[in-house]
């Protein structure tokens, strides 16, 4: 007997139904929502990246996850080779290609004249 807490007191437990398969709708309903919501849209992203490098091939004009555009000149297993200007050759990891763009768009870009 404590002088400032007061003893408790025992009580009959409450009867306490056991969540059968109506329990689960709702944890197996957030997790059907996550995986329409993130992880289906991330692995259709994946493969559809994965088929376009594939697909790469010399003469492609591409863009890099880093904003460069260029013309793919040679490429292997791991890297691409691109032309970002007359004579002027980078070498990229082949996974950083973002995105191909129609034929004629390195062309038109590299012949305009700069702005001085």
């Amino acid at each position: 007997m404590s002088f400032f807490i007061s003893d408790a007191l025992a009580q009959a437990a409450p009867t306490s139904v056991q969540p059968g398969f109506e329990g689960m709708l709702f944890p197996a309903g957030i997790l059907l929502f996550f995986y329409f919501l993130f992880i289906r849209p991330q692995a259709k992203r994946t493969k559809e990246q994965k088929q376009m490098l594939a697909a790469l091939d010399k003469g492609a004009e591409v863009v890099t996850s880093g904003g460069i555009l260029g013309k793919v000149i040679d490429l292997d297993e791991n890297f691409v080779k691109l032309e970002v200007f007359e004579n002027s050759f980078i070498l990229v990891q082949r996974h950083q290609i973002a995105n191909m763009m129609p034929k004629g768009t390195y062309k038109t870009l590299n012949n305009k004249k700069p702005k001085i």
